[in-house]
């Protein structure tokens, strides 16, 4: 018989709760996506040049060394820690906010019965709110990377983007690919992590008699499952959204989308996908590890899971 097992009741409760959850969100995906940026620029070169950065993720990575130093290798830091710190916030803390409202929707026996939609719904909505606080940003960091002599950082480079593209081209160009690799992305990533999680605890035994540290490697775990996952679903769109925010362009965002992707091509779409789920696999799995451990830290248990008895 299954059942929906609301976790021992403690302060904090409410708005409190939940900003726990949105701090909790933030710092990991800040941390994780700020100290991973050396992999996101060659990433992100190897989608905007790759007649130049055609030999793989190790020679790209010499290759950018040799050519503008090491230092090249943490451009757009500011812009990525800032713009995952937010999006990380309205994500995580999103997500424990939907899924709790659904669940006192559509009940517990429905919940536990439709969980895998619930999950996905969470997530999706969570995300759309998020992707609206880090597109700015995002924009601001892929300019940087393409065009190192744009701006010194992330203030300058944001109010030059601000001055000669204006809010919507400058900013906002790119939120329509955005939405399209994020939202599958992180649907992906939160409903496979909530069914590998819950297939390794079926096999290993209760969550409540289990020591922290083989929860954090199981939260580890089971997000480097995700994150594998979840990277090859969004990639042709994070090919696009580096694209798309390249330069200015013209024309209605979908029409350069289409266009870029047919240029493109499926292979082209999957370029830098190797770096990518590099990128994504690790930085996943430490998302998640360093969130609940972070929830712990800061007394956030009082949300709600969706497991069977």
């Amino acid at each position: 018989m299954s059942t929906i097992q609301q976790q021992a009741t403690v302060a904090p409760t409410g708005a409190s709760l939940y900003a726990r959850f949105a701090l909790a969100g933030a710092i990991c995906c800040g941390v994780t996506h700020g100290a991973l940026t050396p992999v996101d620029v060659v990433k992100t070169r190897i989608q905007l040049e790759p007649t130049v950065y055609n030999k793989g993720m190790v020679a790209s990575f010499r290759q950018v060394v040799k050519a503008e130093g090491a230092g090249a290798l943490m451009t757009g830091f500011g812009p990525t820690f800032a713009g995952y710190f937010l999006q990380g916030a309205f994500k995580f803390g999103g997500y424990e906010f939907w899924k709790k409202t659904f669940i006192e929707a559509v009940g517990q026996e429905n919940a536990v019965n439709n969980r895998t939609a619930i999950y996905l719904a969470s997530s999706g909505i969570a995300e759309f709110f998020a992707d609206v606080a880090l597109c700015p940003l995002e924009a601001t960091r892929i300019r940087l990377v393409s065009q190192p002599t744009f701006a010194t950082g992330l203030v300058s480079g944001f109010a030059r983007i601000l001055k000669e593209d204006g809010v919507m081209r400058g900013f906002y160009s790119g939120f329509g690919p955005i939405l399209f690799k994020q939202i599958p992305y992180t649907m992906a990533k939160f409903v496979v992590f909530e069914r590998a999680s819950e297939a390794i605890l079926d096999s290993v035994g209760p969550k409540e008699k289990l020591s922290s540290g083989t929860l954090t490697s199981i939260n580890l775990g089971s997000g480097l499952i995700a994150g594998v996952a979840a990277a090859i679903v969004s990639q042709p769109a994070d090919t696009l959204l580096s694209k798309i925010n390249k330069t200015s362009g013209s024309g209605s965002v979908m029409s350069r989308l289409m266009g870029l992707a047919g240029e493109l091509g499926v292979r082209g779409l999957f370029l830098g996908l190797g770096p990518r789920i590099v990128m994504v696999g690790t930085l996943t799995a430490f998302q998640f590890a360093i969130y609940n451990d972070i929830k712990k830290a800061l007394g956030a248990t009082g949300g709600f899971e969706i497991k069977k008895a």
